[in-house]
């Protein structure tokens, strides 16, 4: 029921996906690695995320592209990362109905999710919609930006027509928030070649499935079995 209600309130605040503007890159990660490492870079690592922490709306797509992509180079990136308090979190994921007196739990527990792992999407998913709850638009839709910023790096990643140019993700659970977010239920996952491959049922969308790149997850699931 939420998930339903955030998407309504996406579009309410003027927050839209615009992969079609930006069309598609195939991310070049040498590249990436490259500039997040230069100091003199206006795409150094750490100067980016110190204005993503701050809430920076003015940070560019180019800019979004190198923190989200880039992540995968930092020493914290888990492809299996979950949120320290997601069993809290999900007490109220499943409620169906939210009381005022929960609002500032949630923020607290989504912020404080947030401050681990800056790319949880279903935190920011949460936590916008709480904010416009709680009636803070202005927490709404500075959480909303960088919801639809890192969505729009995801999309303009690839075309997830096959797996040469799938859809690049940090982790599984962006591929699903994606799916949701156009309100499309996969029916399978597997595995082909360094994708993640989600089948449809056949005849319910124009296409049958749609591939995620998942090339730096793998990297970092046998990085971490050394």
């Amino acid at each position: 029921m939420l998930k339903q209600i955030f998407i309504l309130l996406l579009f309410c605040l003027g927050i839209q996906l615009h992969s079609q503007e930006i069309g598609f890159t195939t991310p070049d990660y040498k590249s990436i690695e490259k500039e997040i490492n230069d100091k003199n870079s206006k795409f150094f690592y750490p100067k980016l995320m110190e204005r993503l922490m701050k809430n920076d709306t003015l940070l560019s797509h180019d800019e979004y592209r190198h923190l989200y992509l880039g992540y995968v180079f930092q020493p914290k990136y888990n492809a299996f990362w979950t949120s320290p308090d997601e069993e809290k979190l999900r007490t109220y994921y499943n409620k169906e109905k939210l009381e005022t007196s929960d609002y500032d739990e949630i923020i607290k527990l989504s912020n404080h999710s947030l401050n681990d792992f800056p790319f949880d999407l279903k935190q920011l998913n949460f936590l916008a919609y709480i904010y416009h709850l709680k009636g803070d638009e202005t927490a709404a839709k500075i959480t909303s930006f960088r919801f639809h910023s890192i969505m729009n790096v995801i999309l303009s990643s690839g075309d997830g027509k096959k797996c040469e140019t799938g859809f690049h993700v940090l982790m599984v659970d962006h591929e699903y928030v994606l799916l949701s977010l156009f309100e499309i239920d996969s029916k399978e996952q597997s595995l082909v070649g360094n994708c993640d491959y989600l089948s449809f049922e056949k005849g319910v969308y124009n296409v049958d499935g749609i591939y995620f790149n998942i090339e730096k997850m793998l990297e970092n699931e046998r990085k971490a079995l050394k």
